[in-house]
């Protein structure tokens, strides 16, 4: 085992022995900087060190021709300097390799989304074209806050929109989120953590008056689908989501409680919906076919109803409403909740939501309401200002 002083220079010309499988060249002014040459030709820079117990570990820093050696004795001295303060290279080095990918940590969180989230096919969708492509490969300890938020700003000006890619941040804090929860090395820290997500420019806020809705009405009473004007009257009187409504079964509708029990919402829980006494009029007027579970079927297939959007399309041009999508039943639903004098929690309550937060959006306050809202507070204090002298 050689000693020499190791340069640049000196490094094409190392060579090993033919009777030996590799030679090993120690570097006199760096303790433990090695050079391994071995027979095929093939050279190391490593570093021998001693750890806490004295036992010997070699650190393996490059193949030489990967890093120059300026570079490679660089790496040496780091390392050095970590043994030095009691750290163990080799062992981090061990420890970081069983740190999984984020796409180890997809599979695992897909495979548990699939047990409770109805929109898992939407994750694993975002995943697969989106977040995997860039964040894959990468190891979890090695995912950075400034880098994601840069990339996801990027997909934004690249014409995605934000709700959009505030999806994708979603979903990959709570991957994080997982990954602590069941104790994944590297995990100990959510780089999303406590980082907001940018408040959408784009938010359609499209609200039914009473003129309109009376125009889908008709509409939805002369469409060639008879479930139709069922789905639209039973959407809009209880603010439900399309695929609640269209997956319902008459099993789930209890008319003496005037409630509605839906077994698994979009948050994975049960959660259960008050029946107006228009929804429950409604209800009874819905023809109930024989063997069929299902509330709005499909009467050619006695199934639910996969999409709906032809007959809906149809529907919302003939009563002029082009820009009415069926999600804007259940802001419409909610705004006249809120119109109605009930609270956001109240409205939060029907809806499902989980915080008011999310209600708010939803929750549209025409003007009149407005108006008569400030009119009574001015009245609080019983002091006229109207007439009052410059």
């Amino acid at each position: 085992m050689p000693k020499v002083t190791l340069d640049a220079g000196m490094i094409p010309h190392l060579y090993c022995p033919t009777n030996k499988a590799k030679e090993t060249y120690f570097d006199q002014a760096i303790t433990g900087f090695i050079v391994e040459k071995r027979g095929d030709g093939g050279a190391t820079y490593a570093l021998r060190y001693k750890d806490a117990y004295g036992r010997q570990k070699q650190y393996k820093i490059a193949t030489v021709g990967d890093i120059s050696f300026t570079e490679a004795k660089k790496e040496a001295i780091r390392i050095k300097a970590r043994v030095s303060v009691g750290k163990n290279p080799v062992e981090e080095r061990k420890a970081n390799r069983r740190i999984p990918t984020v796409e180890e940590l997809a599979a695992r969180y897909l495979e548990y989304a699939r047990t409770y989230k109805r929109s898992h096919d939407i994750d694993e969708r975002y995943l697969r074209l989106h977040l995997l492509p860039r964040f894959g490969k990468l190891h979890l300890d090695q995912l950075d806050q400034t880098e994601i938020m840069e990339w996801l700003q990027s997909k934004v000006m690249e014409g995605y929109a934000q709700a959009t890619v505030n999806r994708w941040q979603v979903i990959l804090s709570h991957m994080m989120r997982m990954a602590k929860k069941w104790e994944l090395p590297g995990a100990d820290r959510n780089p999303l953590e406590g980082v907001k997500q940018k408040v959408p420019a784009n938010q359609k806020e499209r609200f039914l008056n009473a003129a309109e809705t009376a125009r889908l009405k008709r509409a939805v009473e002369d469409s060639p689908n008879p479930m139709l004007k069922y789905i639209v009257a039973l959407l809009l009187l209880t603010g439900c989501r399309k695929r609640e409504l269209l997956d319902a079964k008459w099993e789930e509708i209890n008319l003496d409680r005037k409630v509605w029990r839906i077994p698994t919402s979009k948050t994975g829980q049960p959660r259960h919906v008050p029946l107006s006494d228009d929804a429950i009029a409604v209800l009874t007027l819905v023809p109930r076919i024989e063997g069929c579970p299902y509330i709005v079927p499909n009467l050619k297939t006695r199934l639910p109803f996969q999409s709906i959007f032809h007959s809906w399309d149809t529907a919302r041009r003939a009563a002029a409403l082009p820009d009415v999508r069926i999600h804007d039943l259940r802001h419409s639903a909610a705004s006249n909740l809120v119109n109605s004098g009930q609270s956001l929690y109240v409205v939060a309550k029907v809806l499902g939501h989980s915080q008011t937060r999310t209600t708010e959006r939803y929750a549209h306050l025409d003007a009149a309401v407005l108006l008569n809202a400030v009119n009574a507070a001015s009245h609080v204090t019983g002091t006229t200002w109207g007439d009052a002298k410059a």
